[in-house]
């Protein structure tokens, strides 16, 4: 029976309308690992029509920190008025399924708009593919360019103030690849222009 399940990983799925006003306040306050998918606000039910949008809702993943209960994990589904949780076996699929990464007849959310609260990362569940691992390194190369990091002290920094840990493990592993990219803008700059970098925070000042 669904009461007597014990899992570490748990989901559900959360309506904003019907959930307290600060309902990611109360996430943070307990402590959890968790993620939240984008908002789900073009989703539609099966007759695939406008008028049958579904109600804007998110996804939700729940890590406890040991085997826990359906019971418990309710009790704090109910205190969102949200609906009953359901156990996880693995989390990646779950976590494709925030944007509907494999599902590709629904509508793409974008994976940057996933939110991580009280550390989540999905290293921690699972190993990346080449694929995954070569698409978070294109997001941080990005970040990079954005904010004219010439400092791997500085990316990381960032990284870590923005609680972007899936991307923060991703430059922790591939230290030679970005420090290398980082020295190569600094010397690009040092020698193309007149411009000079903060040295606390490894930003270039225009």
């Amino acid at each position: 029976m669904a009461n007597v399940v014990k899992k570490r990983n748990w989901a559900f799925v959360l309506y904003p309308e019907s959930a307290p006003v600060n309902w990611r306040e109360i996430l943070t306050e307990t402590g959890l690992q968790c993620c939240v998918s984008p908002l789900h606000d073009k989703d539609f039910d099966e007759g695939g029509n406008s008028e049958g949008l579904k109600k804007p809702h998110y996804h939700v993943i729940l890590h406890y920190s040991g085997p826990t209960s359906f019971n418990v994990v309710k009790k704090l589904t109910d205190s969102l008025c949200q609906p009953r949780p359901i156990p996880l076996e693995q989390v990646k699929g779950y976590y494709r399924y925030l944007t509907h990464k494999d599902n590709p007849e629904k509508y793409q959310y974008d994976e940057n708009d996933i939110t991580y609260i009280n550390g989540f990362s999905l290293v921690d569940f699972c190993e990346l593919s080449r694929s995954e691992i070569l698409s978070i390194k294109k997001t941080i190369h990005n970040l990079i360019r954005e904010n004219n990091f010439v400092e791997y002290a500085a990316l990381m920094d960032f990284l870590a103030d923005n609680l972007l840990w899936t991307e923060y493990e991703v430059a922790s592993n591939h230290t030679l690849f970005f420090d290398r990219l980082l020295t190569s803008r600094r010397h690009s700059i040092d020698t193309s222009s007149n411009l000079s970098i903060d040295s606390v925070t490894g930003e270039v000042i225009d």
